[in-house]
């Protein structure tokens, strides 16, 4: 019938209203009587059924009408049509001009109406303005297509009905994007990171939880939308809080017993609220972490009532396990990773001499991967004749093997040196015990090579004797306000141990401000550079120190030459002091109110020393910084040091935790008030950080000005 769709009854029902304002409004106040398709009042039953749905649905829903596909469309399908809207009364491909041509868009509408047959567009990529920003976005639709009939049976127009999916595919997406995350991962700080962050942004949740078993208790470290963490900059551990066993936390109870816990709508977190931050939680889904070796639960929540779908708890499910298989693994590398830490640092010395005119400091970092034993290690001791015995060697291999003929090495070096000191005797001693223990493991192929030298201050002389090994630094400084130099010692270099070595010894003078530097290869070995590189690059560095302090030189020594080594880094410094040093101590406990008693303390103890008040402020300052961090990420009792020479102050903060190595990547953030070891780079002449048998000690160094 012309200028109609379909067959007009001789009493047509009237047309529904139930919707008649937004986009309804658009479609019922257009005027149709100027288009091909006629009156709306005067179209075919069925069509106005059709257009009735369409109206009335939250779904995106559109129909196009007549050979020309006539546009009308819902509120919902109105960001579909974009910048066109209103689009009413108007041809699809005229609305939909840029796209209507591409494959899966116009084609599928065609093919539906002439065809007649139903048609399924899984992913359509589709551009859309969303509301509230007015950004066009890239969204991922799944749409239908159905053939509208008239009374007659006849094919008069196309429903599409579009839903979006485009949160279902960015989820999956990053789904993909955790595994790579997780792949990555070593331990459990670097598990909770990955998976708090994965967690808050795909699910766009307020509230994130990730928790494992600590032994008769939990640890649970959580992250808030918007909140200020310590570890934004996600290389920093995270600030885990420890809870009972039989806590109510949802987390915990889901980790307890394996089963999943759904809130909708309420206040789940009620029984267990630490803050504000809980209380606002009104949606909240528990999953457990199950592994042979891993009990934990992963935790989101919403301040909002939220419906959790099929869909969604899928896909927290498939997160889970993907948290829990990287959760196992990390679990495994750092049982394995803390039992060869601790055998390779039990066999170092854990305290060196306290000299009132010589300083020791030492510093040893694994190599590979950190994850097995070494054999390089140092030692400095205190001789019956007063003089100062100070060793360090390598013993080939990163193994436990290795390690423990490590522990046999250093432990014959030092008895032969308390009978007969002379370097060159001591080191003949050793050739013999290693050519016997190769002997006993019938292998030729123990190599150790060690540097053995005597300090006599009250002469100012040292002796060396050296077997393989690579020659030691001597830096010299005759005052604060000299130029420093630094040498490489000519020692006679023998066979290393097992070879029948006949070492000869070299003495040479060695003066207050003067700095001893002994170190294994691993310092200056690089890949595809030449020794003599990394042996220069050595000495320039030690020679442009700011001081001669061994702990300095250690941090200077270890980051001389540039890229990684895979070989173990061991570094031995003794400095000859120009004037004796004055030391204090304080053990910290972990309270809250431990900083302001350090504070108190310090300032007390620097102000009797009579160090200027310009130093005295930004020395009580760092130490504030590194002790809060001491107790916040260690989670121990912390002990400061400090060392105030006439040339330096020198400040370190030990703690028993396992926070790891701090680097200078990290700091703009280390600090949990904000301000972070950017500040104590600023303040002070030189930092760094060692690790002890049991912790890290992280240290910092003021000049003193000449009086």
């Amino acid at each position: 019938m012309p200028g109609t769709v379909g067959h007009v009854p001789a009493s047509p029902a009237p047309i529904p209203r139930a919707a008649s304002v937004g986009t309804a409004a658009l479609v019922l106040g257009h005027p149709w009587s100027g288009t091909p398709l006629g009156p709306i009042e005067q179209w075919d039953p069925a069509v106005r059924a059709v257009v009735d749905l369409v109206l009335a649905s939250p779904v995106p829903m559109a129909l196009t009408l007549g050979t020309e596909f006539r546009l009308l469309y819902n509120d919902g399908y109105a960001e579909l049509v974009g910048a066109a809207h209103p689009a009413v009364g108007r041809p699809a491909a005229e609305v939909f001009a840029g796209i209507w041509a591409l494959p899966g868009i116009g084609d599928l509408v065609e093919r539906t109406f002439h065809e007649g047959t139903p048609t399924l567009e899984k992913e359509s990529i589709l551009p859309i303005v969303r509301h509230g920003t007015g950004r066009v976005e890239q969204a991922v639709f799944t749409r239908g297509c159905s053939p509208v009939r008239d009374s007659d049976g006849r094919v008069v127009g196309v429903l599409t009905v579009a839903a979006e999916t485009t949160q279902v595919t960015e989820q999956l997406q990053s789904l993909s994007e955790l595994a790579a995350a997780l792949s990555g991962t070593l331990t459990l700080d670097d598990v909770a990171r990955v998976a708090l962050r994965y967690a808050l942004d795909s699910f766009d949740a307020d509230w994130v939880a990730f928790g494992v078993d600590d032994g008769g208790g939990w640890r649970i470290v959580r992250r808030v939308r918007g909140e200020l963490l310590d570890e934004a900059d996600e290389r920093l551990p995270p600030l885990w809080r420890r809870y009972p066993d039989d806590s109510p936390l949802p987390l915990v109870v889901t980790a307890r017993t394996g089963v999943p816990l759904f809130t909708a709508d309420g206040q789940p977190l009620a029984a267990a609220a630490t803050d504000r931050h809980d209380q606002k939680i009104r949606a909240l889904a528990a999953l457990p972490l199950r592994t042979p070796a891993l009990r934990g639960g992963l935790s989101v929540g919403y301040q909002r009532a939220h419906a959790w779908s099929a869909a969604e708890r899928a896909l927290l499910a498939a997160s889970a396990e993907l948290i829990a298989q990287a959760g196992e693994r990390a679990r495994r590398f750092e049982t394995q990773h803390g039992t060869a830490q601790l055998l390779q640092r039990s066999m170092l010395p854990e305290h060196l001499p306290d000299l009132p005119r010589l300083r020791i400091a030492a510093r040893y970092d694994p190599g590979v991967d950190g994850n097995a034993a070494g054999g390089d290690f140092y030692d400095a001791f205190v001789l019956p004749d007063g003089g100062l015995g100070i060793v360090l060697g390598d013993v080939a291999g990163h193994d436990v093997q290795a390690a423990a003929r490590m522990g046999q090495v250093r432990a014959a070096l030092r008895a032969l040196a308390l009978s007969d000191p002379r370097p060159d005797a001591v080191l003949a001693g050793l050739d013999r015990l290693v050519a016997s223990l190769g002997a006993e493991a019938g292998t030729h192929e123990l190599f150790v090579t060690v540097v053995f030298g005597v300090i006599d201050a009250g002469r100012e002389r040292l002796t060396l004797a050296s077997a393989g090994h690579p020659a030691p630094l001597l830096r010299r400084c005759s005052s604060p306000d000299a130029e420093a130099t630094a040498e490489y010692l000519d020692v006679p270099t023998g066979a290393p141990l097992g070879l029948g070595c006949r070492p000869g010894t070299t003495t040479v003078r060695f003066s207050p401000g003067d700095t001893l530097l002994l170190f294994s290869d691993g310092v200056v070995e690089r890949r595809r550079q030449s020794l003599s590189v990394g042996l220069t690059g050595l000495a320039e560095a030690v020679a442009g120190a700011a001081s001669g302090d061994p702990r300095a030189l250690c941090a200077v020594a270890t980051a001389a030459v540039p890229d990684a080594t895979e070989d173990d880094v061991a570094v031995l410094a003794v400095e000859h002091a120009l004037m004796p040093s004055r030391s204090a101590s304080m053990e910290v406990p972990a309270e809250p109110t431990a900083p302001s008693r350090v504070r108190h303390w310090m300032t007390a103890q620097l102000s009797e020393w009579r160090v200027p008040e310009s130093i005295i402020g930004a020395a009580v300052l760092c130490t504030s910084e590194l002790t809060t961090n001491a107790l916040l990420h260690a989670g121990t009792a912390a002990r400061v040091d400090i060392d105030l020479s006439s040339e330096r102050l020198l400040v370190s903060v030990a703690d028993s935790g396992t926070r790891g190595t701090v680097t200078k990547a990290q700091t703009d953030t280390l600090s949990s008030r904000g301000r972070g070891l950017g500040l104590i780079e600023q303040l002070s002449d030189a930092w760094g950080t060692d690790p002890t048998v049991r912790g890290s000690t992280v240290w910092f160094e003021i000049l003193v000005p000449p009086a």
